[in-house]
């Protein structure tokens, strides 16, 4: 998509920090400057999100984010990661390119990696029954 931030990024037209990068996909340091090591992995294709997102690329991604997980915690010092997506302007995402977040973590960082929820609305055996597949 020519308009696509990430997809110029993942061709190159627009210089990043690679952490790695193979045929399909590309890992590289999210410049929000809000965490430590924050890690973008996307794949080179052009998806909106996780909800269009072929299953071979998806399969790639989901490769990916493991690899350079394991590089964080095997050989970078952390001890783990929170790997957040948000699929859909509803849920919070901001550029319409699927992506993973990586935050790498170690204990007592001071980071909290879980959303604040307020508590369910709905019966949970009504929300099942919605839900089931």
């Amino acid at each position: 998509m020519k308009d696509c931030i990430f997809c110029k990024i993942g061709s190159g037209e627009i210089p990043c920090l690679k952490v790695f990068e193979d045929e399909m996909t590309l890992a590289f340091m999210d410049i929000a400057k809000d965490v430590d090591g924050h890690i973008l992995v996307i794949p080179k294709a052009h998806y909106k999100n996780i909800l269009d997102c072929e299953p071979d690329a998806l399969s790639a991604v989901a490769a990916t984010v493991k690899k350079v997980s394991l590089h964080l915690t095997e050989n970078c010092g952390y001890e783990g990661v929170n790997l957040l997506n948000a699929s859909e302007e509803c849920a919070g995402q901001s550029v319409p390119h699927f992506h993973i977040h990586i935050i790498p973590r170690k204990s007592k960082d001071g980071i909290d990696g879980w959303p604040h929820f307020d508590g369910a609305k709905e019966d949970i055996r009504t929300v099942f029954e919605k839900v089931r597949m």
